[in-house]
């Protein structure tokens, strides 16, 4: 028995089934009957089959499946019963069985078409068509009274219409009797067609047949044919026959057509009786000249919209009309709209006009002309502009419609976007990001966020990202991270936001997350300082969390609230700690992005982030823990991120299961947050998990090098790869330090799980990897894409020998051996390749020192919101561009450094690196005055780079000099480039700033003057400049000599007073010697300035000052001596040797300093080495070459009033000096003619009183004399005072000899001055005063004020006297005395 077909089975066995149920001949269990209802003659045709069963046949079949289109229509055929004859027509068998239609079909013309005018589509200027409105076909139906409903209105329409058809069908059945005649019945139905009939004008003219379609005479022949014999047929039939026919048309014809027909009808013999009554006699005809209005409105509504007198008429593109909705009551100025555009002025103006932009952000030229369809006129102020003002763009944000308001924000996005570009430059007048955040456009966004439309919370969220991130600064920040200390970087903070009590060392507790001040502080007002905490003051990071965890928008809005979140971890140290505290933020972010089992995803555009593996969401956990190492450790602990850095690094990026690029920056971003955790110390047990990842991953890096071009995401990932190699190198070398007793907040040191035993292999494994980058350099567009990986390899072997030479349990034999075939095999051919050479010359063209205009501020910087301003990336020669040489030479610099400093047998192979002539050219013109670059956010990250470079070129120089007997041919240069370092040095380089102050600025081996005749060459410079031989024991050259002997006491002394506080030191040592366990964060402090002022070498000087102002009377600063002495040393050797580091202290500034020598203390200035070193640099300064330029009118750094001081200055010279020649000269200095007149009213007026201790001799004035008398003085009250302090007195050419003459000179050119335009003032007082010379009864000083010639320092009395005064003279004194005789004989 044969079995059944089961589930699962195939066509195969059903195949096999059949056959054996054939074979068996066996019966089968239905019988089917085919039949045919039309008859059994429809399959006769077919053979029959033998035996009679229903078997499925496959060799008919075809190979291929029908295909699927529209089956064909179906044709009529013939019944098997009644088949057709072949011989009969068509057209005569309809004829016979259709007589009716014959007549008509018969008769069928073709349409002439040859009259009818084919009118084109008319160009119209409206955006869109004409509107059909639904009211156009009852256009001449009266407006119903009052305000009723559209169905009401309807109703009532179809109602006035029937009645019309009723009324028109009454008139037609009854006609008005003739004129005369009276009816009184109804006639009959046969008397009324009979009547119409006898009545055989009214079929006169056709009616409904018009003729349309043919040419002009067939059409009028034909039209006429067929109404004669319609008019034939009607007479020929019976009255009953008509009314039949009547009957059926009704009957057949829909009422809305009988009604039109009838209407026409009555309309047309409406028209030709008035035709007829006018032109009986005795009417008048009145010709219409003026067609009646579409619309009759009554006299008030004609009242209302009547134009006032005077104004122009409104030319409406169309009429309206009262049946349309609302439109009863037409209102001419709000139909203004309507009207065309005004014409668009051409002319340019120079008058300020408001910028417009398009929908895409672009600023639209004020005279462009751009089609209305682009959707650019849409507002009402400058009608004829395109485009949209900032103003409106804001005011359809708050729209209704949702899609408005998305508009919007991405139009005021776009417009962000490119401002931030620069695309706009100087078209605009100020910054559209500052006038979009006075507008309040922040928190505009910030109201957008708690929209309920999706779409307007994407826009709002892509505005802010496009507002707070800089597109540029994430790129770099992330290509640089593998340089020498690229990790660290500044926080993107204002500068003016002075934090004061804020420890960035340490992690702020919770409760103190925000301080008071910005707790009381409304969020505009934090906006307007800081942008960003202007915004977390308004919940932005509840709201961002809400929208992950809830709404889960697509995948390109949490790209954007990621890099918004990324930029807010930038800001500081506490920003971090409250988005890492943002209730289930965090937790949010790491399990929907950072999941560690996931679907697969393709390539091409992803519906869904969520569950699937982000970068984003790796990179911003890696911001996190840069700003902080105990962010770091909670992030490892709380949030299971071992376990996920394990998952993203085990398997390679092209095992991931994601889009290529993405599994490749997720794996980067992995390995970047791992060299991070390094960084600190911690996730160092990872190693261990994922050691043979690793090695292999690095066996596979010589590989991924060799592939042509370098993929830029593969070379970003063996960067970070090398990197985290580097980092567990320097933990491996590290042991457990001990915290310091003076600090109870230092952190505590965790024990590191990587040993040197696991680290002591890879160095075999690292250097095929620089040889393989080493072999491409001299392949410019190669050696460019590999990006920070030879940098990175280099940085590796730093790190691997500064470890091996720590393992005090190793023979040092063994590493001194490896560096000496390092340097033969790598190093030394290195050195001899000219593509090294061009990479040197280069560096004066990628140098942010040399090209000042590269840290340049962006053109839409703002202080409230700091960005790096790389929006359109940077230029490849420069210090971040593809082609920079700083990444490489600085990581070349690090690892010469290192083999030095551990095996001193290298420097004379190393150090011809230091003669490079493009390492010269680079420190010769680092050091040229000239304008130092703005301290902006880029140019303060970049500028710290090249820092690195200058201070390792130094620090090898440094170890080099030390080992050789005579001095280097730069050694001069190397001083100057380390002056001009050390005052320049930002803060988080205070180890460098130690660094140098104890190695390169106080060494004798940078001062090679002192050993090559510097000293005799100052004191022959002396002697020819001032002509002063009287002590050349005691002259400048002594000085120097002595000071060069003091170089270890005058470090010490600026060890004390310029070392950066204790804290900052530590941090910044811990991060630049490797001591993983002490850095406390990856995040440096706030650059808002250099780390010593401009004038740090008269810094100790001006600490002692304060320290006197401070102190009480009577006590003075403790080493005061010692101190002073060692800054005047010092600074008069940078005077000496040196002026170019000086260059950025004014005179002006180095003369109030010497000042406060001398009030410091009332005894220090009488010291001899002190007078001897002040004298010394007070001639530096009255040197003919540096004189013109001491300017004491203009502001001075560190100094609030130069006046000020010297008042002060005056009193502890009155007080002090007891004559003191050297004080007097400083008094002196400052009244020259050109100064201020103040300084010369303070001594003449408030302090007269010191004049009898000014007896400076006129031969030891360091200046001119006539820097004193010329020009004339003009100030009548100094004059006065002048004169005053003459005739009383006060004054004596013994006591005060230079003054006195000065006075003489002043008030001599005031008496006989004949300047006719002087006022009437002057007049007064030049008279009396000469008339009081006159009569003075000291002859003496009457002779010097008659006679005065010209100022003379070699003569005793310090001036030149008329031994007989001019004619114009004598005859001006004589008619004065004339004068005062003729007054004298009046008075008696």
């Amino acid at each position: 028995m044969l079995s059944r077909p089961k589930p699962g089975e195939s066509e195969a066995d059903l195949l096999r089934f059949q056959s054996q149920f054939l074979a068996t001949g066996a019966s089968p269990a239905v019988q089917l009957k085919k039949g045919s209802r039309k008859g059994s003659t429809a399959n006769a045709d077919r053979p029959p089959r033998q035996d009679h069963r229903d078997v499925v046949m496959l060799d008919d079949l075809p190979d291929l499946p029908p295909a699927l289109v529209p089956a064909p229509a179906k044709r009529a055929r013939p019944s098997p019963d009644q088949p057709l004859p072949a011989d009969e027509d068509a057209e005569e068998r309809l004829s016979r069985h259709d007589q009716h239609i014959t007549a008509v079909l018969t008769k069928i013309i073709e349409r002439d078409t040859r009259s009818v005018t084919v009118t084109l589509p008319v160009p119209s200027g409206v955006a869109f068509p004409a509107v059909f409105h639904r009211s156009q076909d009852r256009q001449e139906k009266p407006a119903a009274s009052g305000k009723r409903s559209l169905f009401a209105q309807e109703i009532a329409a179809r109602r006035e219409s029937e009645r019309r058809a009723t009324s028109i069908a009454g008139a037609v059945a009854h006609p008005g009797p003739p004129e005369g005649t009276v009816s009184c019945e109804a006639p009959a139905p046969r008397d009324q067609v009979t009547r119409h009939l006898e009545n055989s004008h009214t079929f006169q003219r056709p009616r409904l047949v018009t003729g349309k379609g043919l040419s002009g005479q067939e059409a009028e022949q034909e039209v006429q044919t067929i109404h004669e014999e319609n008019i034939a047929r009607l007479q020929a039939m019976a009255p009953e026959e008509i009314l039949q026919e009547q009957q059926q048309l009704l009957a057949q014809l829909d009422s809305s057509m009988i009604a039109f027909l009838r209407s026409h009808s009555h309309t047309q013999e409406q028209a030709g009786e008035k035709a007829t009554e006018e032109q009986r006699p005795g009417r008048s005809s009145v010709p219409v000249t003026q067609e009646e209005p579409l619309v009759s409105v009554s006299a008030s509504d004609r009242q209302d919209s009547e134009p006032e007198p005077g104004a122009p008429a409104l030319k409406l593109s169309l009429n309206p009309h009262k049946e349309w909705l609302h439109m009863d009551t037409v209102e001419l100025e709000k139909l203004q709209w309507t009207q065309d555009l005004p014409p668009l002025r051409r002319q340019r103006t120079q008058e300020k006009m408001q910028a417009r932009f398009s929908l895409q952000g672009e600023l639209l030229p004020p005279d462009v002309d751009l089609p209305t369809h682009l959707g650019l006129h849409h507002h009402g102020e400058e009608a004829e502009r395109a485009g949209y003002s900032l103003q409106e763009l804001f005011l359809l944000t708050r729209s209704q419609v949702s899609q408005q308001r998305v508009l919007a924000l991405h139009v005021l996005s776009q417009v962000i976007s490119r401002a931030q570009a620069g695309e706009f430059g100087d078209n605009l007048e100020g910054s559209v990001l500052r006038l979009l955040l006075d507008a309040g456009f922040l928190f505009l966004l910030r109201f957008s966020l708690d929209d309920r439309v999706d779409g307007v919370i994407a826009a709002a969220i892509r505005a802010l990202r496009v507002l707070l991130v800089a597109p540029g600064d994430e790129e770099l920040l992330d290509s640089t991270f593998s340089w020498f200390h690229g990790a660290l970087v500044f926080p993107l903070v204002p500068s003016q936001e002075d934090k004061e009590g804020e420890d960035e060392d340490e992690e702020p507790p919770a409760d103190k997350a925000k301080s008071p001040e910005e707790g009381s502080r409304p969020p505009p007002e934090l906006a307007r300082h800081d942008v960003i905490k202007g915004l977390l003051a308004t919940n932005l990071l509840p709201r961002l969390r809400y929208v992950l965890e809830v709404t889960r928008p697509a995948p390109t809005v949490v790209l954007d609230i990621l890099a918004v979140l990324i930029r807010l971890a930038r800001h500081s140290l506490e920003l971090a700690t409250r988005v890492l505290e943002c209730p289930r933020l965090m937790e949010t972010i790491v399990q929907e992005f950072l999941p560690i089992t996931w679907s697969p995803v393709r390539v091409g555009p992803t519906p869904s982030l969520y569950k699937v593996p982000c970068a984003a969401a790796m990179k911003l956990l890696r911001v996190l823990a840069s700003a902080g190492r105990n962010i770091a450790a909670r992030l490892l602990s709380n949030f299971d991120i071992r376990s996920r850095l394990c998952r993203f690094i085990a398997e390679a990026p092209q095992e991931l299961s994601l889009p290529p690029e993405e599994a490749e920056a997720l794996s980067t971003e992995a390995l970047r947050l791992w060299a991070v955790a390094a960084s600190y110390g911690q996730a160092g047990d990872l190693y261990r998990e994922l050691y043979p990842v690793l090695m292999s991953t690095l066996q596979a890096v010589p590989t991924e090098l060799s592939t042509h071009p370098p993929r830029p995401l593969s070379m970003q990932r063996v960067a970070a790869l090398l990197t985290l190699f580097t980092q567990l190198t320097l933990a491996a070398s590290n042991s457990p330090a001990e915290p310091h007793s003076d600090t109870a907040e230092a952190p505590l040191a965790t024990p590191s799980f990587v040993t040197w035993t696991q680290i002591s292999g890879l160095q075999p494994l690292m250097e095929p990897c620089l040889r393989q980058t080493l072999k491409l350099l001299p392949r410019p567009e190669v050696w460019h894409a590999l990006g920070p990986v030879p940098a990175a390899c280099l940085l590796f072997l730093d790190a691997y020998y500064q470890a091996w030479s720590q393992q005090l349990s190793l023979c040092p034999e063994d590493w001194l051996q490896d560096m000496e075939r390092l340097l033969e095999e790598v190093l030394e051919p290195l050195l001899c390749q000219p593509s090294l050479c061009s990479l040197w010359d280069s560096l004066r063209l990628c140098s942010p020192l040399c090209n000042p205009l590269s840290c340049a501020p962006a053109p839409e910087a703002l202080p409230s919101l700091v960005s790096l301003g790389c929006a359109g990336g940077c230029p490849p020669l420069s210090l971040a561009g593809s082609a920079s040489p700083f990444p490489f030479l600085t990581a070349l610099l690090c690892l010469f450094n290192t083999l030095v400093r551990i095996h001193k047998g290298l420097c004379g192979q190393l150090a011809a690196v230091l003669v490079v002539p493009g390492l010269e050219k680079y420190f010769l013109q680092c050091v040229a005055p000239g304008t130092a670059p703005l301290l902006t956010p880029f140019s303060t990250w970049a500028l710290r780079h090249e820092y690195h470079l200058q201070y390792l070129a130094l620090s090898l120089a440094q170890k080099v000099a030390a080992c050789q007997a005579a001095p280097a041919a730069s050694a001069a240069l190397h001083h100057a480039v380390a002056l001009a370092l050390l005052s320049r040095l930002l803060p988080g380089s205070e180890h460098l700033a130690e660094e140098l102050l104890q190695s390169c600025v106080f060494r004798l081996e940078f001062l090679p003057e002192s050993t090559s005749g510097g000293p005799e060459a100052a004191d022959f410079s002396d002697q020819l400049s001032l002509g002063n031989s009287e002590h050349p024991a005691c002259g400048r050259g002594s000085l120097l000599l002595q000071a060069c002997q003091d170089l270890p006491s005058i470090r010490s002394c600026y060890l004390t007073h310029c070392s950066p506080a204790r804290a900052s030191l530590l941090a910044s040592q811990a991060l630049y010697r490797g001591d993983l366990q002490q850095i406390p964060a990856l995040l440096l402090p706030v650059p808002k300035e250099p780390l010593l002022p401009t004038d740090w070498p008269f810094q100790p000087l001006i600490h002692l000052y304060h320290q006197a102002s401070d102190a009480p009377l009577g006590l003075s600063p403790t080493n005061t001596m010692g101190t002073a002495m060692r800054v005047l040393q010092w600074v008069l050797v940078l005077e000496s040797w040196r002026p170019k580091a000086l260059l950025a202290v004014p005179p002006a500034a180095r003369l109030a300093r010497l000042m406060c020598v001398f009030l410091v203390d009332s005894e220090l200035f009488r010291e001899t080495p002190i007078q001897r070193l002040v004298e010394a640099l007070l001639a530096q300064l009255c040197l003919p070459r540096v004189l013109p330029s001491l300017n004491l009118d203009c502001p001075l750094p560190g100094l609030t009033s130069f006046p000020d001081l010297y008042a002060s200055f005056l009193e502890h010279f009155e007080a002090v000096s007891f004559g003191d020649h050297l004080f007097g000269a400083l008094v002196l200095l400052p009244l020259q003619r050109r100064f201020c007149v103040t300084l010369r009213l303070a001594l003449f007026g408030e302090h007269v009183g010191a004049l009898r201790a000014l007896g400076l001799p006129l031969t030891k004035l360091p200046v001119p004399l006539e820097c004193y008398t010329r020009p004339p003085e003009d100030n009548l009250a100094l004059l006065q005072l002048y004169f005053r302090v003459l005739v009383t007195g006060v004054l004596r050419p013994r006591w005060c000899p230079v003054l006195y003459a000065v006075a003489v000179a002043h008030v001599n050119s005031f008496i006989f001055s004949q300047d006719p335009k002087s006022s009437d003032e002057v007049k007064t007082t030049r008279r009396s005063m000469l008339q009081k010379t006159w009569l003075l009864a000291d002859e003496g000083l009457r002779q010097h004020l008659l006679h005065y010639k010209l100022p003379s320092s070699s003569l005793p009395e310090g001036f030149e006297l008329y031994s007989q005064l001019p004619a114009l003279r004598q005859q001006y004194l004589q008619t004065l005395a004339s004068g005062v005789l003729q007054d004298g004989v009046s008075e008696t």
